[in-house]
């Protein structure tokens, strides 16, 4: 579950086009891209992330993104860490 990952690695990366919103996260494959938009999209609007794209991750290796031209970061929000921790309380396995 993205929210875990998010609960162990502060800062994932993300990306974008110019000409769109649509955020792109290439570092799992669990989903497909299309999916992993929707979801980010949902947790965001939800409020359990915050995507930034005025804060790159410094030293990040960005090749997989290299049709994106706006690469950002996201992480967890302090409402997304409650999520994280009631999950990680009630043992609800990962995906």
């Amino acid at each position: 579950m993205l929210l875990q990952t998010l609960g162990q690695i502060p800062f994932l990366p993300i990306a974008r086009k110019k000409e769109d919103m649509v955020p792109v996260y290439l570092e799992d494959t669990q989903f497909s891209q299309e999916e992993y938009s929707l979801i980010l999209q949902v947790l965001e609007q939800k409020n359990l992330i915050i995507l930034d794209y005025d804060k790159p991750l410094s030293g990040f290796d960005a090749k997989a993104y290299k049709d994106y031209p706006i690469h950002g970061s996201m992480a967890l929000t302090q409402r997304g860490q409650i999520v994280v921790d009631m999950l990680d309380k009630q043992g609800i396995p990962e995906e």
